[in-house]
Formats: structure tokens, C-alpha cells, sequence
């Protein structure tokens, strides 16, 4: 194991692969496989089913994406889910990192674009496995229920090849289009993606989503928003 490999196993306060609730997942879930392969596609299709997405969650705080409440709260958005993934990686000896790009969302909802004010999503999350010598993108985002929500096929990962958002639906319309990579990770870089967020939603946009979570909480069923087509 190569130095920079070995920075990809440990612990920290966001990634907290080893607390217990990720240590038991991560067993329990990999299911006795010692396989590196065969364990990472496990997990992967854990969060991606097992923790439903949701964009409306917060996201200025560290504790938003610890690995731990992200399993414990069931949801999250691209980010929180690619932090437990990774935190289960780890937990099962496979080097794992944290990838961001930004993303055009071709198919999104109209509650979602007007709340965004625009169409990119700044700082999407992936996340990186060292698998068979090499590094494999895994993107566990968009559960299944959601992809079908909106007519595209769920990303599927067999941990040798990239898994990365389509870029067309079932009706061959745009639905991502990845901009730029950002670079990856060892840890969730909290206040780095609240700036670039500022930047590209404005700080009196992005101030008014956490002002809201401070106050009542965002009150939004993702689930019962209109998809449009862009």
C-alpha cells in the first residue's frame, strides 16, 4: 500500500468510518465477501437504494455529512451519500476518496431549478474506490425510485469501470452533463463548497437556504415535484 493509498483508509470526523453503526453496515452489507470488488459494488447499490436522495437537506455544517448520521437519517443529497459510501470503503480496507464535479442538470424539477436559480449543480459528490490498481468512480446519488421518476436508467457499477452520471434518459433527451472535475479528497471540504455555492448561487441566496434550515426546516417533497425538460 502506497503512502498516498494509506491517506484514504483512515477515519475522520466527517468520514467516520469507524464508528459502530458503519463498522456493523459495512459487515453486514459486504456479507462476508473478501473480495474488494464484489464488497464495493455491495455497498455502492446499499446507499444508492438504501439512502433515499434528497437536495432539500442541509449542508453547512460538518455533521450534515458525517458518514454516520447520513446512515442514521436515511437521506441525503449527492454529497452526504458519496461521504457514507466512502466511509464504508474504508471501514472495509478498500482506499477511498471523495470526487466533485459540476454538473448540468438537463432534467430536473421546476421547484428545484427556481430554488437553485439555475441549472448546475456546483460541487456534485462522487466517490473514488482504489479497486485492481486503479481508481473507479462510483456515483451513488439517484436512487432507483427517483430514476424512474424521471425516465433515466439507474447508474449501475460493477467496480471496474467508472460509474457516472448518463447522459440522455430513456427517451434519449439531455439529462447530465458533467462541465468540469473539480478534483477529489480525503475528507468533505465543508467550507470550500459552501464558497463555491456562494459564488455560483449568489451568498444572499445561499444565506436564505440556511436561514430556513435554522428557522422551520425545509418543508419540500422532492418526490411530488413537477420533472421538466430543459
Amino acid at each position: 500500500m502506497t503512502e498516498i493509498n494509506a491517506e484514504y483508509l483512515q477515519p475522520t470526523a466527517i468520514i467516520d468510518s469507524d464508528h459502530p453503526r458503519i463498522v456493523d453496515y459495512a459487515r453486514e452489507t459486504a456479507g462476508g465477501s473478501r473480495d474488494p470488488v464484489e464488497q464495493a459494488v455491495k455497498i455502492y447499490y446499499a446507499v444508492r437504494d438504501g439512502i433515499r436522495y434528497n437536495p432539500y437537506t442541509p449542508f453547512y455544517l460538518p455533521e450534515h455529512y458525517r458518514a454516520s448520521n447520513v446512515l442514521a437519517w436515511g437521506q441525503g443529497y449527492c454529497v452526504c451519500k458519496a461521504s457514507l459510501l466512502c466511509a464504508l470503503g474504508r471501514t472495509l480496507g478498500i482506499p477511498s476518496r471523495i470526487g466533485f464535479a459540476t454538473v448540468r442538470n438537463h432534467l430536473a424539477t421546476r421547484q428545484l431549478l427556481e430554488y437553485l436559480g439555475s441549472d448546475l449543480f456546483v460541487y456534485h459528490g462522487y466517490t473514488d474506490f482504489f479497486l485492481e490498481g486503479k481508481w473507479v468512480k462510483a456515483t451513488p446519488a439517484f436512487n432507483k425510485t427517483l430514476c424512474d421518476r424521471h425516465r433515466v436508467a439507474p447508474l449501475e457499477f460493477n467496480g471496474r469501470e467508472d460509474s457516472v452520471f448518463q447522459p440522455f434518459n430513456r427517451e434519449n433527451q439531455k439529462f447530465m452533463e458533467y462541465i468540469d472535475f473539480i478534483g477529489t479528497y480525503a475528507d468533505i471540504p465543508v467550507a470550500e463548497i459552501v464558497a463555491a455555492w456562494e459564488k455560483a448561487y449568489t451568498p444572499e441566496r445561499v444565506r436564505s437556504w440556511i436561514d430556513g434550515f435554522e428557522t422551520a426546516g425545509t418543508k419540500r417533497d422532492f418526490y411530488r415535484e413537477e420533472v421538466v425538460q430543459q
